[in-house]
């Protein structure tokens, strides 16, 4: 009779007892906060679906904490946070900015022009651009989630895309702008922050920031006046997300710029010959000098007298 392994006992009584209320609690909020955005949106009430999903944002920032800050991690936790993310993330944004402006592009397919068949289904196939990039992005993560470097994202992270087309949402519509009247800079953004999401660009994650540490007085200030440029261009709490939600999804884009760059720069060139400096070893010997430190054969003989004896 074969006997169990007892790690992998060990293991599946883990999984089987690994359902903690307080982490979870906080991960069915935030899917609770995706669903009642789909459900503000299909209301009309477009500000209060991007706030909805703004709170997912935070809760689910706060449920991993809680779980490490508890020691109650799981693998259901886990599998259960991804789910919340698809809906929050992924479902709940590309709904939100469909009905609220890619919806008219089917506007376009009215005109009974033979021409315009595509224009008129632009606007759901950028909003399953952008579900279907959240999908593979969560599942990606998922699977280099042992080997991935943590100070890194790899891909823009789907709260933050989803960060980027809400604030777009809300901020527009603050001032009253309708949504058809911006529909394309609204496919602009849902695509871009769709594959965004599945490229290999590299986002900052801040996980190695220790905020018991205490930073330099260059940084405070660098700091200060970040926060007060973003408060020139920005007025209202909407347009500070859309700003730092834009910065943020351009800045792997950046980062990659620069360290092509860096990379280019440190590669070697031609080396330059200094006519100065003396040849090496192995250069080709001169002809002319060759010559003119070529021996006498006759040297190499044994000495004789240059005179010859008197006869005697």
């Amino acid at each position: 009779m074969v006997r169990p392994d007892p790690h992998k006992v060990a293991k599946i009584e883990s999984r089987r007892r690994g359902i903690y209320w307080l982490p979870n609690a906080f991960t069915t909020a935030a899917l609770f906060a995706g669903f009642f955005a789909i459900v503000q949106a299909m209301n009309g009430r477009y500000e209060t679906a991007a706030m909805a999903i703004f709170v997912a944002a935070i809760l689910d920032g706060l449920d991993g904490r809680v779980a490490r800050w508890t020691r109650t991690q799981s693998a259901f936790g886990a599998e259960y946070d991804s789910l919340s993310d698809m809906v929050s993330f992924g479902v709940a944004p590309a709904l939100v900015v469909y009905v609220w402006a890619l919806r008219d592009f089917s506007q376009l397919g009215e005109l009974g022009n033979q021409s315009h068949w595509l224009l008129g289904r632009l606007g759901w196939i950028a909003a399953f651009i952008y579900c279907a990039c959240a999908a593979l992005r969560l599942a990606r993560f998922n699977t280099q989630l042992d080997v991935a470097d943590k100070r890194y994202f790899t891909g823009l992270p789907s709260p933050a895309a989803a960060g980027l087309v809400a604030s777009l949402v809300w901020a527009f519509s603050l001032y009253q702008v309708e949504g058809g009247d911006v529909k394309w800079l609204a496919w602009i953004v849902t695509v871009f922050a769709g594959f965004s999401m599945v490229s290999n660009f590299k986002f900052y994650s801040g996980k190695d920031i220790n905020l018991r540490k205490p930073v330099s007085f260059p940084v405070v200030v660098g700091m200060a006046i970040g926060v007060g440029l973003l408060s020139l261009v920005a007025d209202t709490l909407a347009e500070l997300l859309l700003a730092v939600s834009l910065l943020y999804a351009l800045s792997g884009y950046v980062m990659a710029l620069l360290r092509m760059r860096g990379s280019r720069a440190s590669v070697p060139g031609v080396a330059r010959v200094d006519p100065n400096a003396n040849p090496p070893s192995s250069a080709t010997p001169d002809p002319a000098a060759n010559a003119t430190a070529r021996r006498d054969p006759d040297a190499d003989s044994p000495s004789a007298p240059t005179d010859k004896s008197p006869p005697g």
